[in-house]
């Protein structure tokens, strides 16, 4: 078989089996959906909207030279932002996804690694090609159709294509030596989650403090001189008014040609090197860990019986040997992105700002171990059951993981945040306190709804790596069994019942829906039911729980 033909069969199978994971996977499905909805939505709807006028304007003859000037500098520093953000995905990409390539023992002997490389590098491509190309065609389409010009359909797809087809494989190139080193060079291999989580703490802090901004404005004016920005003016071509630069045109042509070949050369050595290459090994590690495991069964000795002290040191160590389990329990963090950006503008955390993030550390106490008691068992879940440990010392022992790690989390986190918040002292211990026995009564909370909605099979947590999670339906009914509580104790705490009142009659007022008229007494007497059946819902989930366990039955 041929280069072509080869690479082209590995580029249908890769982009196929992409396909059919995004259509086998209904949650996937759904917020691509929602991201093509809510995010490309709105901007492709401004731009049909607005994009005609421009295109009248310009064919109108009154863009002058300064305002040309202007334009011609605008495209190219986007384009080569755009490009160096191709470029950072092509990486992240190589890193987790690309270069971890399916069945490596068939693919590398049934065909050279230039094939292979080529295949799953252009798969790529074309997985993002299907989300730019139509939107840039129909905002385009929009331009061309006040300028009175079909050149900007033709234009714009055509930079889009250039940018694509050299910024993957410089990603891929670049991706792979790097992976490469962090999972196969054993200084670096061992350290490598720290790196990972270093890289994150960085990129977050930069977007929060708006040093994120500042370097894609940096880029922006500094790039779009260099050869980055040349591509551009492929798109001025498609503009009246505006001529293009010859010179810049003919070096994107040969310039294309030579960075496409250099990053498949870079980027086949690279892969051959690492795809041929055995992982480090980083076994040295688990001694020291097993030894903090026994340290802490021993803490644990004099509080805990021997079955519930295995159970808890058990738990937290196959978290610890396995992360990524927990990876669903830092989702909300990325909504703190926001608050945080607003802390460091006002130099203190706001008071609701402080509460929310105490509740998020009283909802993950509950998640971390104790959310899917039956599931987390895995395989290992027929001998559990039938052996001589009971319910209640399986679900004591996850609690207790919970509240080993929870506990001294919530302390800490409610102190630190009520010290610099404008609360009072009275009202900060009450704070910690609250925080603290929440950290406490959540895992018995979502022990119950973990055992009534439990998910045995593994899902994807990232495109190549699976983990046992807890189901949506205990995801979704563990926060409203917090969420609700907690809303009903900030109304009574703020006397809000007739400000609530208020607003669902000036709400229902303004719409067709049927009238509300809720007095201030009736919503009072809700929140109150609401919030004693929150008090009580740990204890009863915790019974649930430890009947559930004891009375499993595999049929």
């Amino acid at each position: 078989m041929g280069l072509a033909a080869a690479s082209l069969s590995i580029t249908r199978a890769e982009f196929r089996r992409t396909t059919r994971a995004v259509a086998g996977n209904r949650t996937r499905l759904v917020l691509m959906s929602a991201v093509a909805l809510f995010v490309l939505g709105p901007i492709t709807a401004v731009g049909v909207l607005l994009l005609p006028e421009l295109g009248e304007h310009a064919a109108d003859g009154t863009l002058s030279a300064a305002d040309a000037a202007t334009a011609t500098d605008y495209v190219t520093g986007a384009t080569a932002v755009v490009w160096v953000f191709l470029v950072f995905m092509a990486v992240m990409r190589t890193i987790t996804t690309v270069a971890d390539i399916d069945q490596p023992a068939f693919l590398l002997l049934s065909t050279p690694v230039r094939n292979t490389v080529i295949g799953v590098v252009a798969a790529e491509t074309v997985r993002f090609a299907v989300w730019l190309l139509p939107s840039t065609v129909l905002l385009a389409a929009a331009f061309a159709a006040g300028a009175g010009t079909p050149l900007p359909v033709l234009a714009a797809p055509l930079l889009v294509g250039s940018c694509l087809l050299t910024a993957f494989p410089v990603g891929f190139a670049v991706g792979i030596w790097i992976r490469h080193l962090i999972t196969t060079y054993e200084p670096i291999a061992r350290y490598r989650m720290l790196l990972f989580a270093a890289f994150w703490a960085l990129y977050l802090g930069a977007v929060t403090t708006g040093g994120f901004d500042v370097i894609m404005e940096t880029l922006f004016v500094r790039l779009r001189s260099s050869p980055l920005g040349w591509p551009g003016h492929l798109l001025l071509i498609g503009v009246p008014g505006i001529d293009p630069s010859v010179p810049a045109l003919g070096g994107t042509a040969v310039g294309s040609v030579v960075v496409l070949g250099l990053a498949f050369a870079v980027g086949t050595t690279g892969a051959r090197t690492h795809w041929f290459a055995d992982p480090a090994r980083t076994d040295d590690e688990e001694p020291s860990s097993e030894t903090s495991d026994d340290r802490l069964a021993e803490l644990l000795s004099g509080t805990l019986s021997r079955p519930v002290r295995t159970v808890a040191v058990t738990a937290i160590r196959r978290t610890k040997r396995s992360p990524i389990r927990l990876a669903y329990a830092g989702y909300p963090l990325l909504g703190s992105v926001a608050f945080a950006q607003r802390i460091i503008e006002a130099g203190t955390v706001p008071r609701f700002v402080a509460v929310l993030l105490c509740l998020y550390v009283v909802w993950a106490a509950g998640v971390l171990f104790t959310l899917n008691p039956l599931g987390d068992l895995g395989p290992a879940l027929p001998a559990v059951v039938t052996s001589t440990l009971t319910g209640r010392q399986a679900i004591r022992g996850r609690i207790a993981a919970g509240a080993l790690v929870g506990v001294p989390l919530a302390f800490l986190v409610s102190v630190v945040t009520g010290i610099v918040s404008p609360l009072s002292l009275e009202r900060t211990a009450a704070l910690v306190g609250a925080t603290v026995v929440g950290a406490i009564a959540t895992p018995a909370l979502a022990a119950g709804i973990g055992s009534a909605f439990p998910r045995f099979g593994s899902v994807n947590v990232t495109s190549n790596r699976e983990a046992v999670m807890p189901s949506k339906t205990a995801f979704l009914v563990y926060t409203l069994a917090i969420a609700l509580p907690a809303i009903a104790a900030a109304s009574l705490y703020l006397e809000a019942p007739e400000a609530i009142a208020g607003l669902l009659r000036s709400v229902t007022a303004w719409t067709p829906l049927p009238a509300v008229s809720l007095s201030a007494r009736t919503i009072t007497t809700g929140a109150w039911i609401v919030l004693l059946a929150g008090l009580l819902a740990p204890p009863i989930s915790y019974r649930y729980a430890v009947e559930r366990f004891d009375w499993y039955d595999f049929e």
